[in-house]
């Protein structure tokens, strides 16, 4: 893929991403983790705080590459439910007491 700006935002699966940069991934791992490592990218992304990156300039391409290897590594060594990037993870039912907030008299 040719690194521009224009191919970068037509991108819509994890797989073409890691094209994209040249990044080598693992099929299965990515298969299962696909959900949890594109939404770290984007929480990286926005922390860089470059809303309109210029894929043609060796910086910045070379810094969301960075970007994406970090997410991917970061769920080889941790769990989807550890990291909490979904809202499904962070809330906490209504009608759930924690066995840790019974006390004993």
């Amino acid at each position: 893929m040719n690194p521009n700006i224009t191919t970068f935002n037509q991108i819509t699966q994890a797989e073409d991403y890691f094209a994209f940069f040249g990044l080598p991934y693992d099929p299965e791992f990515l298969n299962i983790n696909r959900l949890h490592i594109l939404q770290k990218f984007s929480r990286l992304m926005r922390e860089a705080g470059n809303p309109n990156p210029n894929m043609e300039d060796n910086v910045t391409f070379n810094q969301y590459r960075n970007l994406l290897q970090e997410a991917y590594s970061l769920f080889q060594t941790s769990s989807p439910q550890a990291q909490k990037l979904f809202k499904v993870f962070n809330d906490r039912p209504k009608n759930l007491v924690l066995l840790s907030e019974i006390e004993v008299e």
